[in-house]
Parts: C-alpha cells; structure tokens; sequence
C-alpha cells in the first residue's frame, strides 16, 4: 500500500473537464501512471477491452485526437468518433446537452475538443459517462497540461519549485491556461513573456492570485532591459519560498527568482484561428526563440517545450540542440492519455509508488455560487452560455470571489464581471423606496450574507431592479 490505491480508486468514473477538477495528488497518480505505461505498457494492453470511447472533434487535432486514440486501441478498447460539425445533428441546431445524453448512451467514455469555452463542462454534466476535455475554445487543454507536467517531471526530476517561462500566445493560447494554473499549486515561479498585445487574460492571472496562494508581480516594477536577459516580462507569479520576505516585498521576490535562471521555456504559436484579424496577419514584435536566446543569461540550462505545430516562432536549428524536448512532449502523450483512460474507466493496473507525491494535498479553492439573477452575463462572446442555441437550458452561472474588487466568475469559462454594486436580496421585503444598493467597494460587499448578495455590473443594473443609491454612494 503506497497511499496512492484510495487516490487511484476515487479516480474511477469521474470527468476531466478542466485541470483543477483533480487534486494534486490525483495529478500525481495520473503521472504515476503514465510512468507505468511509459515504461511497461504490456501491463495497460487489454485493460480497456470491451470498452468503447467516442471521439469527438470538432476543431482541427493532429496529436491530441491521434493520441487519444492510439492510446484507446493500446489499451484494448475501440473508438467511434465524429470530426466534423457540419456532419453532426449540432448542424441541425442539437444541442450540447442532447448531444451529451445520446453519445453517452453510445460509448463508455467521450473525449471532446470544442470551439466553445466551457462546452466540456456542459457535456461532462449531461453525459453520463466520464468526459475528457481536449481543448474547448481557447480556455483550457488539461490534458495537454497532463503531458507538459508529465515532460517536466521526467525531465527536471520534480515538479515542486520549477521556474517557467510562457512564452508567445498567452491571450488565446489554452495550453498556457490550463498549465499556469497547474504549475502555480506545485509551487512553480512563472514568468509571462507574451507577444504584442497578447498578454494573458485577466481571467487567468485573476485566479491565479486568488485561488493558489502565491503572489502576483507585474513586470513593470522588474528590470526590463533587453541587456539583462530573461527579460521585458509582462508579469511574474511567485510562490513563496520565505513568506514573510513575499508579503513584504513581493517584487523583489519576484527579481530573484528571475535571476537564478528558468529550468523551462514554453512557447507557444500565435492562434490565428482565434484572432478577429485578416488571415495572414501576424502580430508585430512576436517573440523567436532561437539558439541566440539560448545562449542569454538565464537560458542557459533552459529546456524547450512546444505544445505543437509550431508555425515560424520556434527556429528549425533548435531541433538539434538536445535541450529542445517538444517531438519527446509530444511523443509522451500516448502514455499520458492511456493512464488518464485507464484510470477514469477504473481499470488501471496497480500502480507503483510515484516519483513525487504531494505531501500537503492541494484542493480545489471552494468560491460560494452566485444565487441570485441580477442580469450579470458573462463578458466572453466564447462562452457556451452565450451561444443561442445553449441558451434554452443554460443560465448564466456565476461564483462569488472575495476580494478587492468583488468579482463574479463564470463557472464554464472562469472569465469574470468585476462588480459595481451590490445590495442585499433581504430589501426585496421593504418597501420599494427603501431598497437601496451601495458601492462594490463598500463594506457591504463583505458585510452581507452570501446567501443574500445581490451582485450588479452597473448602478444602471442596480436602478433597472427597483434599488436606488444609498447615501453617500
């Protein structure tokens, strides 16, 4: 018993919709696993015979669908898939959520990619049947996260304390996404390094400060002189090594950590298909990495990660350097996804003691549901709630995120509405003059009960619902 069996086995019939559906000891058992079936997979062949999974992609896949469904055939299962929309009854004007329930009743396991953010999340609660995410929109790639960890623990030794660079298409690219926020809970250092004008989310670098514990450090308060190396950064997330010396002095945290080097780049393309720009067109001042970066202070020991295809932000020389990992990375996602089906359909065989295994065990942070409808919408025109033919069933979904500012997020999407005024659901029992709301920045914003908070994106909100501006707001 290595304390991982109860961990392997509360695995069994779950989905994979977004990476913090899994706890950082179930990211190491689906590590763990990976190992195994890296190195013996005679032990994973027939484990999943007499299972079927559906495969569907619905946005262009080379590596996640091929792997996917290598490693099903590995396995012993079979497939049935569907690749293209327009051959599907969603053409028709189906929804995802009878999607769901029919293709549930089919096969044993779906995998899905998805131009909608958050569309994994919907058929994962309608399916039935365990639902792996292969991409939706530009949110999240989890299990491509799965191999990028998977590389990097093989490759570093541990995952605990690394220092990474994200490096290129940091607004639309969702392997970025999904990773940061892995990284965060093993204690990493990230470095933003974004092409013009694609700086990561607010969304992303919001929950990264509210829900892993570290600390937040924009780049403008660093050094930001090309001579310098790593540097201009956009932002630097920090764990904290000494926590008093963070509270105090984040940015000078931050400065350190960046000058002992990075142990990983990860570059990424520009998402042409995700841009509102002519085909074609690529944004000015993208960064290249090449063996002249390489030799800069602070790549020195760097190795090279790639979710692939790389378009022309990756030189071809660097194929040679042995630091470059992406063709391994991505050969590694046969025995990532081969563990995480294993697993998921509770047939994976039983497992060694992993190489690293988390000694405090990372949860989910548990933000409290929004309960009240006060006209919020989500801000992102990707979203699966925003989508006409969802919306006959969806409602928008929000939780509530303590801070300053108060913000709602979207549990499909996690983008978020920063609130402008909040009142209390309790005025709806006093007379209509008496309904007041005041400023998000008040004290009511923490002095009223969850239960009773009602969360405004304007005054003008506030006003459309019968409430007027207390004095003084």
């Amino acid at each position: 018993m290595n304390g991982m069996d109860g961990v392997a086995s509360g695995l069994s019939g779950r989905s994979f919709a977004s990476v913090d559906d899994f706890s950082n000891r179930e990211l190491a058992c689906v590590l763990a696993a990976a190992g195994d079936a890296a190195d013996h997979r005679e032990r994973y062949t027939d484990t999943c015979r007499g299972l079927i999974m559906a495969s569907l992609f619905f946005e262009p896949s080379t590596r996640t669908r091929l792997s996917f469904e290598t490693a099903m055939l590995r396995l012993g299962g079979q497939l049935v898939s569907a690749v293209d929309v327009g051959a599907t009854s969603l053409a028709k004007g189906e929804t995802l959520a009878d999607m769901a329930r029919v293709v549930g009743g089919y096969a044993d396991l779906v995998v899905m990619r998805h131009p909608w953010d958050g569309a994994a999340r919907v058929v994962a609660e309608y399916a039935g049947v365990p639902v792996i995410n292969a991409g939706d929109g530009g949110h999240e790639h989890p299990t491509q996260t799965l191999c990028d960890l998977f590389t990097l623990q093989r490759e570093r030794g541990a995952l605990q304390g690394l220092r990474i660079a994200l490096w290129g298409d940091l607004k639309y690219g969702r392997t970025v996404h999904s990773l940061a926020w892995a990284l965060a809970r093993f204690g990493a250092t990230i470095v933003f390094r974004p092409g013009a004008g694609l700086a990561a989310p607010d969304y992303v670098l919001s929950k990264l400060a509210s829900d892993y514990g570290g600390e937040l450090v924009r780049g403008d308060v660093l050094s930001q002189s090309e001579g310098e190396g790593i540097l201009p950064v956009d932002a630097v997330y920090v764990t904290p090594r000494s926590p008093h010396q963070l509270a105090m002095l984040p940015h000078i945290s931050a400065q350190v950590e960046l000058d002992r080097g990075l142990d990983a780049l990860y570059v990424t393309r520009v998402q042409k298909e995700r841009m509102q720009t002519p085909p074609g067109t690529k944004p000015a001042g993208y960064p290249v990495v090449d063996h002249k970066l390489l030799r800069t202070k602070g790549f020195e020991k760097s190795i090279v990660l790639h979710p692939l295809p790389r378009v022309d932000e990756l030189s071809l020389d660097m194929d040679s350097d042995p630091r470059s990992l992406y063709f391994k990375q991505a050969h590694r996602g046969v025995p990532v996804r081969m563990a995480l089906i294993s697993l998921l359909m509770g047939r994976a065989p039983q497992l060694p003691q992993p190489p690293e295994w988390p000694q405090d065990d990372w949860q989910p942070v548990k933000h409290q549901p929004y309960l009240h409808d006060t006209g919020v919408k989500c801000p992102n025109e990707r979203c699966v709630a925003n989508q006409p033919s969802e919306q006959r069933y969806l409602t928008q979904r929000f939780s509530v995120v303590r801070g300053t500012p108060l913000r709602l997020r979207c549990r499909y999407c996690d983008h978020e509405v920063v609130a402008v005024a909040v009142a209390t659901a309790e005025a709806y029992d006093e007379p209509a003059s008496r309904r007041k709301y005041h400023p998000a920045t008040s004290r009511w914003a923490t002095d009223i009960r969850e239960e009773n908070l009602l969360v405004f994106a304007s005054a003008q909100a506030a006003e459309a619902q019968g409430f007027r501006a207390a004095a003084g707001a």
